[in-house]
């Protein structure tokens, strides 16, 4: 074994929230990493830290801050050196890591549709008139009411359990999950159907596990490069990029899809205003190397087309 390699005795310390989804995200991290290095589970220890973003439930993440409220404990922690690796879920990432951190590996990015939930419906076709859905994603809810003005829509915050819980007590008729998330758990058979990204383009990243380091941290670096996906990673490329140029974040309601075809990347995107009262879609497609240019011009198109106060 490398001596550089962490050991029972000096384990590598793998940083997560504690959701149940984001504790297998964690495992699968610690798994893909055992693999490669002929490791132990013990030569790991996964340490669960408490986020703003799981912490207040009672409010919409637009008005308590926004994507980093799921990012900022943990990656503190990894900047003071209490953990070695964050995990994150890709779609909740900042579009720019403090100064000190670099995010550079993606496990096999998984599912990217969105789930249709409801105990009694099957699609967004089957439900009545006025139906109440639940969702905290400004996307959903913009893509939602573009599509069915009809509808009511609700804030719905918390885990998967939670959101089930909340379905069966009547508080919605319908949600929506990540596939990926279903799919992880184990959870499958919860979505009543899987959206397809041409009839709702889903978040950027969505299905992606993405795991954060220390700039400087070059033990760790390598050992990451040992289970990064490289698909993904040239897939992530354009889709950030796109949503670094619009300034996403939680209070603007942004799509966006790249697909790696031979040695081409066909990237989609969509914005809309918050109220879905109108949406610019467009789409590039280009040589993988320049993913990230065409993210930017795909960005400056929408923008352009849009006009300004477009969000609000």
């Amino acid at each position: 074994m490398r001596d550089d390699l962490p050991t029972p005795a000096e384990p590598l310390k793998i940083g997560t929230r504690g959701s149940p989804l984001a504790l297998w995200q964690a495992h699968e991290v610690r798994r893909c990493l055992m693999a490669a290095f002929d490791l132990p589970e013990a030569a790991f220890e996964i340490v669960v830290i408490k986020v703003m973003g799981d912490q207040v439930q009672d409010k919409a993440l637009r008005e308590i801050g926004g994507k980093g409220l799921f990012t900022r404990e943990i990656e503190e922690a990894l900047l003071e050196g209490g953990i070695d690796i964050a995990v994150h879920s890709m779609k909740d990432m900042p579009t720019l890591q403090p100064e000190g951190l670099m995010l550079d590996c993606y496990l096999e990015r998984a599912d990217v549709r969105d789930a249709f939930v409801s105990p009694r419906y099957g699609s967004i076709a089957e439900l009545p008139l006025g139906a109440t859905v639940g969702s905290s994603s400004l996307r959903r809810r913009a893509q939602l009411a573009l599509r069915r003005p009809d509808l009511k829509l609700v804030e719905f915050r918390g885990n998967v359990q939670t959101r089930m819980r909340k379905l069966e007590e009547g508080v919605a008729d319908a949600t929506f999950l990540a596939m990926a998330g279903l799919l992880r758990l184990g959870m499958a058979e919860v979505a009543r159907s899987a959206i397809a990204p041409e009839e709702m383009l889903p978040a950027v990243a969505q299905g992606a596990i993405g795991v954060e380091r220390r700039s400087d941290d070059a033990r760790v670096a390598a050992m990451l490069a040992a289970v990064h996906d490289r698909e993904t990673g040239l897939r992530l490329a354009a889709e950030r990029s796109f949503l670094l140029r619009l300034d996403g974040s939680c209070q603007t309601p942004i799509a966006g899809l790249a697909v790696v075809e031979g040695d081409e990347v066909w990237l989609r995107g969509e914005i809309l205003r918050p109220d879905g009262s109108a949406s610019v879609t467009g789409e590039r497609r280009g040589p993988v190397a320049e993913g990230a240019a065409m993210g930017r011009a795909l960005a400056e198109e929408l923008l352009g087309r849009a006009g300004p106060g477009f969000f609000g």
